[in-house]
């Protein structure tokens, strides 16, 4: 079993009811979901000029190789209503492979481990959450550590329906 660690998100529609069908669709699909994180809401980055989004880091056990995973990622984020048009725009549903293990991939369609994962401050604080002693497999460094050196300058706050 390969340990992977997923990203899901979404700032359109019900937020949370998308996650949660994202998560069964990876737990259907893909393998066994292990550790979740917390629901974090965060301000659009990169465009700036829509609804704040919700995130959660999932850690998944899975069999299958990274091409074959974000195939299979990908026809659930279709499944649940992703349509891209626009870089950066709203969502229903995105789903990164954040680390896949502690491999290195560079193709055209895929890089992991994200290239933008130690730039992006709700990426880093979900999974420093469920994983802060996870080493990236380039920087070389613990997750938490990125964490503290991060200059993303967007507020993360745990998610409340309250």
């Amino acid at each position: 079993m390969n340990t992977v660690y997923l990203l899901t998100g979404g700032n359109v529609g019900n937020r949370l009811e998308y996650l949660a069908k994202a998560q069964e669709g990876l737990a259907r699909r893909c393998g066994q979901t292990g550790t979740v994180s917390s629901i974090y809401e965060t301000a659009a980055w990169g465009k700036t000029d829509q609804p704040a989004f919700l995130n959660q880091v999932i850690q998944l056990h899975t069999l299958f190789a990274p091409p074959v995973l974000l195939e299979k990622i990908l026809s659930i984020e279709h499944d649940i209503g992703r349509i891209r048009q626009e870089k950066y725009g709203p969502r229903t549903i995105d789903i990164d492979i954040l680390l896949y293990g502690e491999q290195v991939i560079e193709t055209p369609g895929l890089i992991i481990p994200h290239p933008r994962l130690a730039d992006r401050r709700f990426v880093l604080v979900p999974l420093a959450e469920i994983a802060p002693q996870l080493v990236h497999p380039v920087y070389h460094e613990t997750i938490e550590s990125l964490l503290k050196k991060c200059t993303d300058p967007l507020t993360v706050k745990k998610f409340s329906q309250v």
